[in-house]
């Protein structure tokens, strides 16, 4: 790691820790509210989400969501698992197209386990098992996970366990002020659905 990229590592932290401050405020201010009542009746009273998830250095910690899937929904469905069965609810669905079920991992940002941006927190089983393990050799286990990463706005669920390693690992060899910045936008341009999200690339797009 660069020595910029250490000093931006200080920096990285300040903006997750004011910019999640303020996040929450606007959240909670103007969607949370009106969020958290619809999803009460939608999910029969159970309107948020906790998982453990396997965070910087391979640490576990708890993850918050709103909750998207059915109840009785089993916990530990990847991304793909969830997008390819039925198991969201319609409200659910609109949540996590427009990437709101996420917008509780401010709080996340704010207490440490996580960043505005980097390496998505995975689950440790099945094809994110295979991924944590390629982050341990990669080195990039070592990063703060993100609510959005360099992976996401290159396919998300769409990528393969070595493809979404091959993209992390480039993220922490690469990250930077102006990488973030471009990630945050991307993320936000492809939530409104102003951008498509970049879908089976390669190896080759990262060079």
């Amino acid at each position: 790691m660069k020595r910029r990229q250490k000093f931006y590592l200080v920096i990285k932290r300040l903006i997750g820790i004011f910019g999640s401050l303020i996040g929450i405020v606007f959240c909670f201010s103007l969607i949370w509210w009106w969020v958290f009542i619809i999803n009460l009746f939608v999910t029969k009273g159970h309107p948020f989400f906790s998982h453990t998830r396997i965070g910087k250095n391979g640490k576990p910690f708890t993850l918050f969501k709103f909750r998207s899937m059915k109840l009785g929904t089993d916990p530990n469905l990847t991304n793909y698992e969830v997008d390819n069965k039925v198991v969201a609810t319609k409200f659910g669905l609109f949540l996590r197209i427009t990437s709101i079920d996420e917008s509780p991992q401010l709080i996340n940002v704010l207490i440490g386990d996580m960043a505005f941006i980097g390496p998505r927190p995975l689950i440790d089983k099945d094809n994110d098992h295979q991924t944590i393990e390629l982050r341990k050799q990669n080195g990039s286990i070592k990063m703060r996970p993100g609510i959005s990463g360099y992976a996401q706005i290159n396919g998300r669920a769409d990528v393969t366990p070595e493809l979404k390693a091959q993209l992390d690992e480039y993220y922490y060899k690469h990250f930077s002020f102006w990488l973030d910045a471009k990630i945050f936008f991307v993320s936000i341009f492809q939530s409104l659905g102003l951008m498509k999200s970049r879908r089976n690339r390669t190896h080759e797009y990262l060079k």
